[in-house]
């Protein structure tokens, strides 16, 4: 008798839950009930793929925003990082190296692929109110808000920091100029840097030896151009991963170690060493201002001093500049002073 009834529900069971799938069909599809399963399909992964692409955007983090603002057609960046002790002042070193920008050849339009990182709050609001591309870097506790003396506790610190940070940008797929802020740029300096794809690495040095090849050049991490890619992200893994083993030596010293012990070769890296008569520097300055593009306040101890003697290269830079300058006569740059003064001081 059981077995009956059940038999005889069936249909009516499989009537009431068609009249279900058809009624929430309808409901779907608005106001026209002859839509087709098909497109109720259709529709239904359309916005699954929208939600996706929403999900992705929201995710995405402020430094890949950062990235993207600021980056060439060819995913190149330029950096340069920032505290609050190269903001402040009468004369800021973030001010004058953005006189450098504003005063070279050919310079003013590479502030818009300029990034801005900022270790501070007070810095990243001055990055802001500039309207610059600006990222807030995040420091683990460290504070890295005033001037760190060369070579001090801190300033190794900030040095690793910024290792580790590059060493990020790096693997999200983006090519970068890094430059201190004690950089002035006269010059537009990418005819000068090789954008030959076999070269991974084109770095300053403080004395130039004549050969751009070889590894006897004492380097300097204050200006150099990399490309994105396996090797190098491999190089900066190992590099950042020296810290703990390296007391007492900043982050460079540790990349002269890496190169002295074949790194570059075992893994497969082309490396060029910049010419100081096109990217120049306190410890050497260039022969040539016809043809000079970088001038870095390197060899020298304190903030105070780089503002002072990189004024006076401003200062140089208007008067060759100027017509009415006597071309005959061979132009030579002033002496660092200030600069030279700072290690006895």
């Amino acid at each position: 008798m059981m077995d009956q009834s059940m038999k005889a529900g069936t249909p009516i069971a499989l009537c009431t839950l068609l009249l279900i799938s058809l009624t929430f069909i309808y409901l779907l599809s608005g106001e026209n009930p002859s839509v087709s399963i098909t497109s109720m399909t259709r529709k239904l992964h359309h916005s699954k793929h929208s939600l996706a692409i929403h999900e992705t955007s929201m995710y995405r983090d402020e430094l890949e925003t950062a990235l993207e603002g600021a980056s060439m057609a060819n995913k190149t960046v330029i950096i340069t990082i920032v505290n609050r002790a190269y903001t402040e002042g009468d004369k800021p070193m973030l001010d004058i190296f953005l006189d450098g920008f504003w005063l070279g050849e050919n310079t003013r339009q590479l502030t818009n692929h300029l990034l801005i990182v900022a270790v501070d709050q007070t810095a990243f609001e001055r990055c802001t109110f500039l309207r610059l591309h600006c990222y807030k870097l995040k420091t683990d506790g460290e504070d890295f808000v005033d001037e760190k003396t060369y070579m001090s506790e801190d300033f190794i610190k900030m040095m690793w920091q910024r290792t580790r940070f590059l060493g990020d940008v790096l693997r999200r797929g983006y090519n970068f100029v890094f430059t201190d802020t004690d950089v002035l740029w006269l010059r537009n300096p990418f005819p000068r840097l090789t954008l030959n794809e076999t070269i991974d690495l084109q770095i300053s040095v403080d004395q130039f030896n004549g050969n751009q090849w070889s590894q006897t050049n004492p380097i300097n991490t204050g200006f150099y151009m990399i490309k994105s890619n396996n090797k190098t992200i491999a190089l900066f893994d190992e590099w950042y991963g020296q810290r703990n083993n390296s007391t007492g030596k900043k982050e460079q010293d540790v990349l002269v170690e890496l190169m002295q012990k074949s790194a570059f070769e075992r893994l497969r890296l082309r490396v060029r060493f910049l010419d100081t008569i096109y990217f120049s520097g306190f410890c050497q300055d260039s022969r040539d201002a016809n043809i000079v593009s970088t001038v870095h306040a390197n060899c020298c101890r304190s903030i105070r001093a780089k503002v002072t003697d990189l004024v006076t290269v401003i200062h140089d830079w208007k008067r060759f500049k100027d017509p009415s300058r006597n071309k005959t006569i061979e132009y030579r740059w002033s002496n660092h002073l200030a600069c030279q003064k700072s290690w006895i001081s």
